[in-house]
């Protein structure tokens, strides 16, 4: 399983969302690479919906497919409410998926 953590400086959400990656990966034996996203063209051809993007298999699990690419702060609805990261059972509901 290939899991990349797609992000661009100015936005912290990506940090917690590195976290909770790592925690899940740590326990399964997994590896998280991180590609850090420049550009406006990089963001289109990276189909980076803002910032995390988490591509489960070269897939964005949590895509509803009308978000526009580009260098913004992502949103998640959790069961908490919108959130700047995935919740770690949303994590991992994901990989399992």
């Amino acid at each position: 399983m290939r899991i990349e953590l797609l992000y661009f400086n100015d936005c912290p959400n990506w940090n917690t969302a590195d976290e909770r990656l790592q925690e899940i990966a740590t326990a399964r034996g997994l590896e998280v690479e991180r590609r850090l996203v420049t550009t406006p063209e990089e963001a289109e051809r990276s189909r980076f919906r803002g910032s995390p993007t988490i591509l489960v298999d070269g897939r964005d699990p949590f895509a509803r497919g009308d978000e526009p690419f580009g260098l913004s702060c992502r949103m998640f609805q959790t069961p908490d409410g919108p959130a700047g990261s995935p919740t770690i059972e949303q994590l991992e509901t994901a990989l399992d998926a």
